[in-house]
């Protein structure tokens, strides 16, 4: 089995890790509904204006003045509440002979890169050929992004998205390097999730998803009525297949070829993923598409899942599904579990199936 966490069931609170500065929300892709939310970028310009204003005549007060807002802005954010998490992972190799799937669960991912802002990751790495790439995405693409610069004191989206690309840029390149030095060519898809502050970014490469639980019910005046809530399931990720009219064009201007049977040279289905490395110079690509929002009460929980879960579940039959466990048990550990259960014994998912359930707890 291989995987990736510090605890079976997993809770982060505000204790964790404090957020000095929440920025930035992005528009998800999806299948049917959308989160809608606009990139908000804080900056300096009032207190630029009124230093430069100010600079002739008095340049040490305009100092003073920018360390007291500095001050005032750092201190009313402080006491900014945190979402609380509960997190866990489920995994079943189904009626396949080997596991070839690998999963992250890290409840205080800062650990390992001190900072300010809470950092939470999760992430499911679908291995196919082999388990190789995806054990070492799961062992180097979360360093490789912290070392890529993702934002560990102030929330800046842009910055986080750029971290997570050249994230997995490095991780890909030196898999590569890896790989033909031991003559292996297996590869892996991936989907993943960073939460910095209250913002939750969102990876994804190849056909993994993730899955989205948000509240529609209200009282009226905005605010989510629990004894009223229906949950609408928001695919939060843009499956890479090879057969899709944009993989195609771009695996077509590379050189590449979809065969009849919609797979990238007739053989892979995904156009994107980590390794596979004889299909890298005609048009597999490991660049992910990256997505952020901020979270609200009104969102419940996030489903990450491989290709084997999605299979057997459509979006909103496993969110109604993990909807229904939570009710009954109230534990992330118990309701990913049954969800995997579910559609390995009841559904007859024949392909490996890992799963990570992720609850806010309001």
């Amino acid at each position: 089995m291989a995987h990736q966490k510090r605890e079976g069931t997993s809770t982060v609170t505000d204790d964790d890790c404090a957020s000095k500065r929440l920025k930035g929300t992005d528009t998800a892709s999806e299948t049917g509904s959308s989160v809608d939310a606009s990139v908000v970028q804080e900056t300096d310009a009032e207190a630029s204006r009124a230093c430069q204003k100010e600079s002739e005549a008095s340049p040490d007060k305009c100092v003073s003045d920018r360390k007291a807002a500095a001050n005032s802005k750092v201190s009313g954010e402080q006491k900014m509440v945190l979402t609380a998490v509960e997190a866990d992972a489920a995994e079943d190799k189904g009626c396949r002979h080997t596991m070839e799937d690998a999963w992250v669960v890290l409840p205080n991912a800062c650990e390992e890169s001190p900072g300010s802002l809470r950092c939470v990751h999760f992430a499911i790495y679908d291995g196919h050929g082999g388990r190789l790439a995806a054990d070492y995405a799961q062992k180097h693409l979360h360093q490789n992004v912290i070392a890529a610069g993702l934002p560990r004191e102030l929330m800046d989206v842009k910055a986080a998205k750029k971290a997570i690309i050249e994230g997995f840029r490095r991780t890909d390149e030196s898999l590569l390097q890896e790989s033909t030095k031991g003559n292996w060519q297996d590869g892996a898809t991936a989907v993943c999730v960073w939460i910095l502050g209250q913002t939750v970014v969102v990876a994804n490469a190849g056909d993994a998803k993730a899955v989205l639980a948000r509240s529609i019910s209200t009282d009226g005046e905005g605010v989510v009525d629990e004894t009223k809530s229906q949950l609408k399931a928001i695919v939060l990720t843009r499956e890479h297949k090879a057969i899709f009219p944009q993989e195609r064009s771009r695996i077509q201007k590379a050189g590449g070829s979809v065969g009849s049977n919609g797979r990238l040279q007739g053989r892979i289905e995904v156009s994107r993923a980590f390794g596979d490395r004889q299909f890298k110079k005609v048009g597999l690509i490991s660049t992910p598409d990256v997505h952020s929002f901020e979270l609200t009460k009104k969102d419940n929980f996030i489903i990450l899942g491989c290709d084997g879960l999605w299979g057997v579940f459509g979006p909103s039959d496993a969110v109604e599904f993990v909807q229904n466990q939570l009710k009954e048990t109230s534990s992330a550990s118990l309701a990913v579990r049954r969800l995997v259960k579910e559609a390995v014994r009841e559904r007859r998912c024949k392909d490996n199936c890992t799963a990570v359930l992720i609850v806010f707890k309001h």
